[in-house]
């Protein structure tokens, strides 16, 4: 199976280094903002992203609730025309993933695989995107579970509220 390369990657790690979490303050280019969701647009090259922080954060370690230090902890819809993605869902955790670890993506009981890259989770295809959309469109949650590099298991829950308006408004600005 051929695995895709998460577009937001490169984006994210440029935003980043200008220091923060881009999704609420080094980037500004945010055009919009959907309740929980908010809504770039970069023009060189034209990439637009609906992106959310987690409302919550669990991570355990042999079962016990542990105290872990992760950089930013973002899932996001991408959209870049010149390549010729849409949609695709993107997750970064914050922390290297498990080596050969795929992400667990449950959206109110819909369960989906994303595969793993260093900090970077998305899914198989451009099809399991859409699916993935419209699970979310539909959906109030959605919880992303992982394993890190060190064993720690990650649960992370995203607030869908705003996220279809989100969705939305990216892929007009990047048609």
């Amino acid at each position: 199976m051929k695995v895709r390369v998460p577009m937001a990657a490169a984006m994210l790690g440029a935003l980043t280094m200008a220091g923060g979490v881009f999704a609420q303050s080094a980037s500004e280019n945010q055009v919009a903002a959907k309740t929980d969701w908010s809504v770039f647009v970069e023009n060189d090259p034209k990439e637009c992203w609906a992106v959310s922080a987690p409302k919550e954060t669990v991570n355990t370690k042999d079962g016990r609730v542990v105290s872990v230090r992760r950089s930013d902890i973002l899932f996001m819809a991408f959209y870049r025309p010149g390549a010729e993605v849409a949609g695709q869902v993107t997750f970064t955790g914050g922390y290297p993933f498990a080596d050969g670890s795929t992400v667990n993506l449950n959206v109110d009981g819909t369960e989906f695989e994303l595969f793993t890259e260093g900090e970077w989770a998305w899914s198989a295809s451009p099809a399991e995107d859409t699916k993935i959309l419209t699970a979310l469109k539909r959906g109030t949650s959605a919880v992303v579970t992982g394993v890190s590099g060190r064993g720690t298991s990650t649960k992370d829950t995203f607030s869908l509220f705003g996220f279809t308006a989100a969705v939305e408004e990216a892929e007009k600005r990047c048609q």
